[in-house]
């Protein structure tokens, strides 16, 4: 079926879509609207049989949902309205929450149902909870919507109030009223409120006499003060007393027009270092709640290392640190678990300190080579046995990171981005040494440049990962905790890495790892300070939230690639390419 997507951004939603509609063979093309006339001559132009917005923020115009059925993924139960259903949802503490596919109407979010999911609401942010029950319920409630379309019998349910099922009302656009709070309120309660407006807009408070957003909250049980008063740093968060408990915040932002999302102690420049150090290693155990940004933890002879980096982006510093984490426990377990976080899982160098450096190019590179540093450190571990379990969304050098590992399972449903091309950059992360080496180097140069997501499915059938399993968190995390343990009590086990070395040792003299490097890093430096990829406008643009020329990206290639993404797709049965 000919479907067109008309999306604000192709964002991780509708990436998920875009994936999950393609392997049911429908030929779906992107639109990202800027204008009116624009849209409603893209879709005569494309002529879709149904037309579905994964991420609106406007109305769809009359003169299209008036010719064809548009489906609007609405992130609200049935009867919610407005734009603001998540942060609604979190504040007013609803256990459940749902996901509802309307059809486009006069007035918003007043159409027709097409189907409706329901999932309940975990304590952590509007944007955690977006990319994973709300993107997962979403997925489900497009193919029931598609299903009932081509389905002659099925009728759309139509919005009564009256109806005792419809337990959802209009709800206003949320403003910073709405998440006000003084910290005289207890931590639980200021929390609930940073994690509505996480991660856009974040929550209006005052620190050292001027304005910030704040995100990234978490509940701190042992650090005492002042009520109202920073405490503590840790790893460039703050923590702030309340009434009754403390929070720590890992990211501000200014509120003039320039400003971009740090972490926290970064906006403060040199008033960052009167604020007590509050050190806490990734090896020490906690009871009760903190913030531990790298934590490890041992079950059963198996060693697992939780990294919980903001957004998956992953600074010089944080890069290092995960670093000397793996060093130390290599001398505990001989088998090591990479589990990122619980959302996401990485995305590579961190864009937004990098924009913020006195030197962006020099920040680039020291991030980069740190990067590196990191990946080197798995690769060349042939004494132990990785595995890199996704539980989140991978991008860019994310992707090369669980590349280094000696098993890859990722989690059902998240999407993997293997290209930087699109952020004007060549790629390190010793990519022309991991990606070829599991799907071949013709599929590894031809995806990385065409830049499409990639789903588990297909990563699986083609080779970059070995497994994917569980639709939440909680299922995927023992199946992880199952693959470890099976593979740690192998009578052959020492055997396992034994050929681990003897393949190392034949990469090697194969070629150096340190050439791969090189010449990654070779392409990189011309990226960083010659600009010859328009690393910094991209770069800017991101970090900024700004569409630039570049916006139509999505709609030039999604579309004009589609029979390539098809090929493709059939090659994966065969995808051992001539070289092999």
């Amino acid at each position: 079926m000919k479907i067109l997507f008309i999306t604000d951004a192709f964002n991780g939603m509708a990436q998920r879509l875009w994936i999950e509609l393609d392997r049911r063979n429908h030929e779906v093309q992107v639109h990202i609207p800027t204008a009116t006339d624009e849209t409603i001559s893209a879709v005569k132009e494309y002529g879709p049989r149904l037309i579905i917005a994964p991420f609106l923020t406007s109305k769809i115009p009359k003169e299209i949902y008036d010719k064809y059925i548009c489906l609007i993924v609405h992130p609200g139960i049935k009867g919610d309205r407005g734009a603001s259903s998540l942060d609604w949802a979190i504040l007013q503490e609803k256990k459940t929450w749902g996901v509802t596919i309307l059809e486009a109407a006069e007035k918003m979010d007043t159409g027709a149902i097409w189907a409706s999911n329901e999932f309940e609401v975990r304590a952590v942010t509007k944007a955690e909870i977006y990319r994973n029950e709300v993107t997962q319920m979403a997925s489900i409630g497009i193919l029931q919507a598609i299903e009932n379309f081509e389905s002659a019998d099925f009728i759309p349910e139509e919005l009564d109030y009256s109806n005792t099922n419809i337990k959802g009302k209009w709800n206003p656009k949320t403003t910073q009223k709405d998440y006000a709070f003084s910290w005289d309120n207890n931590a639980v309660s200021i929390i609930r409120k940073i994690n509505a407006a996480d991660s856009s807009p974040g929550v209006l408070i005052s620190l050292f006499k001027k304005k910030y957003y704040a995100y990234g909250a978490h509940l701190e049980d042992h650090i005492k003060g002042k009520t109202g008063e920073i405490i503590a740093q840790r790893n460039h968060a703050i923590c702030i007393a309340t009434i009754d408990k403390a929070i720590w915040l890992t990211h501000l932002k200014a509120t003039n027009n320039t400003a971009i999302k740090l972490p926290a102690s970064i906006c403060f420049g040199n008033k960052a270092a009167a604020i007590i150090q509050s050190e806490l290693d990734p090896f020490t155990i906690v009871n009760g709640n903190t913030w531990q940004e790298i934590r490890f933890e041992e079950k059963q002879g198996v060693g697992y290392i939780h990294f919980d980096f903001y957004n998956g982006a992953m600074s010089t510093n944080q890069c290092n640190r995960l670093r000397e984490t793996i060093i130390a426990a290599k001398r505990k377990v001989k088998l090591i678990v990479l589990m990122g976080g619980q959302d996401v899982w990485s995305n590579g160098i961190h864009l937004n300190v990098i924009e913020n450096a006195n030197k962006p190019a020099d920040e680039s590179w020291e991030n980069i080579n740190a990067i590196d540093d990191l990946i080197l450190e798995i690769i060349t571990s042939t004494s132990h046995y990785i595995i890199c379990a996704l539980q989140g969304n991978a991008g860019a050098g994310g992707v090369s990171l669980a590349l280094a590992g000696d098993k890859v399972i990722a989690r059902n449903g998240i999407v993997l981005n293997p290209h930087t091309k699109n952020m004007g950059l060549f790629g390190s992360e010793y990519w022309t040494y991991l990606l070829p080496k599991r799907i071949g180097i013709e599929k590894a140069n031809k995806f990385t440049e065409e830049c499409l997501p990639w789903g588990v499915s297909m990563a699986k059938d083609i080779g970059l990962i070995d497994d994917f399993h569980g639709e939440t968190i909680v299922e995927f995390s023992t199946f992880v905790q199952q693959q470890a343990d099976s593979i740690l009590t192998l009578s052959y086990f020492d055997k396992l890495l034994k050929a681990k070395q003897f393949q190392r040792r034949k990469d090697e003299m194969n070629k150096p790892l340190e050439n791969y490097r090189q010449e990654e890093l070779m392409k990189m430096k011309t990226n960083f300070y010659e600009n010859n990829l328009n690393y910094n406008h991209k770069r800017y643009c991101f970090v900024h939230k700004i569409t630039d020329e570049t916006s139509d990206i999505a709609e030039n290639l999604y579309s004009s690639r589609r029979n390539i993404y098809r090929k493709r797709k059939w090659e994966s049965i065969n995808y051992k390419d001539k070289n092999e």
